[in-house]
């Protein structure tokens, strides 16, 4: 299926930040029932379902490249959604996002070349250790070093989707990753069991789930990356702890305080300046 509408690319990573934000509401509804591994193969499965019938890949043509490419991106996108959830299954959503957004600073970082990228970078880092509650000594060890190794996989994924980006199309690119995703988690969800307890009610959460957390947002971002740097791409994903934290009020009514404010102020001015900046350097 070809689209005949073209999003500019920073918008798009808004609506994808958006989208993935309100998708992980619906996961945390889901744990109880299914539980987290459970939860990320019914995102993943129902993704690769939704994504194939829309873009309808031909697989025959692809080359080496691009098979090895696809893979990897596929492969990467497994296991990043899967150790996300595991991740704040045992420590809260905010935190799991501030600590995961580590892997695109780190790209950010490597990929700056002007002195301002510096100081987005800069500004995003103090948010992030502004709403990261390092002192406290209540959360989950396990929790903590799963949302970092899903910042290693969320960074890798940034740097393969940009590659990818080049030599195929977005949605074909999207489409058949899913399902080398879906091939990756299958062996963890026949040990979890957790899809036994699946009823018709949380079927449903899984596909708006799937919408919301995949399908959308995973072919948001490919089109973008294929038009903006990597570095920027990763500055404008520092609102992802600020928008966690927004849906975390809206939908748990978890207020802010003055602290996650002020990390949410230097997550939307470092994206600001970074908008600004990608822009001016294209004029």
């Amino acid at each position: 299926m070809k689209t005949r509408f073209n999003i500019p690319p920073i918008p798009a990573v808004l609506l994808s930040i958006l989208s993935v934000q309100c998708g992980a509401a619906i996961a945390k509804g889901l744990f109880p029932g299914i539980g987290p591994i459970a939860t990320a193969s019914l995102r993943i499965g129902l993704s690769a379902i939704i994504l194939l019938i829309a873009f309808r890949p031909n697989i025959s043509k692809l080359s080496h490249k691009q098979w090895k490419y696809v893979t990897l991106y596929g492969l990467c996108l497994g296991a990043m959604n899967m150790v996300f959830y595991m991740a704040i299954a045992r420590i809260p959503i905010g935190l799991g996002v501030t600590l995961e957004f580590i892997g695109p600073l780190v790209v950010a970082i490597f990929g700056s070349k002007k002195l301002v990228d510096f100081v987005w970078v800069a500004l995003a880092a103090t948010g992030i250790v502004l709403i990261t509650p390092l002192t406290n000594n209540g959360l989950d060890p396990i929790g903590i070093l799963l949302a970092l190794l899903a910042a290693a996989f969320w960074g890798a994924y940034i740097v393969l989707g940009g590659r990818i980006s080049k030599i195929m199309s977005g949605g074909q690119a999207v489409s058949i990753g899913m399902v080398f995703a879906s091939v990756l988690i299958i062996p963890f969800v026949f040990l979890d069991g957790g899809l036994a307890r699946l009823n018709p009610h949380l079927l449903t959460l899984g596909l708006a789930l799937a919408l919301l957390s995949s399908a959308i947002p995973f072919t948001l971002e490919i089109r973008a990356l294929k038009q903006l740097p990597a570095r920027t791409f990763s500055i404008l994903m520092s609102l992802e702890p600020a928008v966690a934290s927004i849906t975390a009020f809206v939908f748990l009514q978890e207020r802010l305080s003055l602290k996650e404010c002020l990390s949410v102020a230097f997550v939307v001015i470092a994206s600001a300046g970074s908008s600004l900046t990608a822009r001016r350097a294209k004029l």
